[in-house]
């Protein structure tokens, strides 16, 4: 009889932790085309696509907010249709090309671009009017690294982060640079390459919490940080410390309510899950593997149907 117990609870917890499990929505990019899986790994939406994609958002009416080629931002309606456009070009003294990597649709309407070549962020209107440009700080230009995440903070500020530079900035609106980040190796030496075997220190994402500090997806670092505005890591995750998972190029962030973090994962290969979620105690909740939609090149995602910083 006690056995029978036994058994009977191991099943029903093991039910319940089955049942605790979190089943997201997910819009990711990759293998030319956009496209929003459900939790079943159902393929909901799809809009091909060939442009890099390093920033996509799901707006609040079911529109999608994506790069097109030739350095376009585009807002594509449920049918596919195209119904808002901006095409980034390059600014009077810059005859170079133009990466776009990072956008958001603001609460007001405009619609913020980092400009990888001109160095600059611009908020443009409906009309393609350019209402506010702030100008960034690049030590080492290049179209592709300027830039790679960018968002737009609750004070009015921006974070962003400088690829090429190894560093996160936050500027004021008249680009004034009021906080940095400056990226280490981590006590690793700096390796080629993509994958699991690279490390350095191109930056790929950061978000600023509601406490003040900055959480940090370290791009080819192989790591995610969090730091206090004094620039100290107060919790990290490093290559190799969880179980059964290897970091790669570190991109994707979304910081939940319940204090658990989801995380992306490119270029990890197919052994490794594309995205995962995390709690603080890191322990491993979610994970999201999909090669069959997308592929090793999985560096957008925007987990749909929660509240999440991103």
């Amino acid at each position: 009889m006690k056995i029978k117990l036994a058994l009977f609870g191991f099943l029903a917890s093991s039910f319940l932790a089955l049942a605790a499990e979190p089943a997201y929505k997910v819009l990711a990019a990759d293998r030319g085309k956009v496209a929003i899986v459900d939790a079943s790994g159902k393929v909901e939406w799809e809009f091909a696509n060939k442009a890099e994609t390093h920033d996509l958002q799901y707006l609040p009416n079911g529109n999608v907010l994506l790069p097109l080629p030739n350095s376009i931002v585009a807002e594509v309606d449920k049918q596919g249709k195209v119904v808002w456009q901006y095409q980034c070009k390059p600014k009077a003294d810059y005859k170079g090309r133009i990466e776009i990597h990072a956008f958001q649709r603001l609460e007001d309407g405009l619609t913020m671009i980092a400009e990888s070549g001109n160095r600059r962020i611009i908020e443009v209107d409906i009309q393609g009017k350019i209402v506010r440009e702030v100008p960034l700080t690049v030590e080492q230009p290049n179209p592709h690294r300027d830039t790679r995440m960018a968002r737009k903070l609750a004070n009015g500020n921006y974070l962003v982060c400088h690829e090429g530079d190894g560093k996160v900035r936050e500027y004021d609106p008249s680009g004034k640079v009021v906080w940095t980040y400056v990226m280490d190796l981590g006590g690793r030496p700096r390796s080629p390459g993509h994958g699991v075997e690279g490390h350095g220190n191109e930056v790929y994402g950061a978000i600023r919490l509601p406490s003040g500090n900055t959480l940090i997806a370290g791009g080819n670092n192989n790591r995610v940080l969090e730091v206090n505005p004094k620039g100290d890591i107060v919790w990290k995750i490093d290559q190799s410390e969880l179980p059964g998972i290897k970091l790669a190029w570190v991109t994707s962030l979304h910081a939940l309510p319940n204090g658990n973090i989801i995380v992306g994962n490119c270029h990890a290969g197919p052994e490794n899950p594309q995205l995962f979620e995390v709690t603080r105690d890191k322990k491993v909740v979610w994970t999201f593997k999909d090669f069959k939609t997308f592929g090793n090149g999985l560096a957008a995602a925007h987990i749909l149907d929660i509240k999440a910083i991103r």
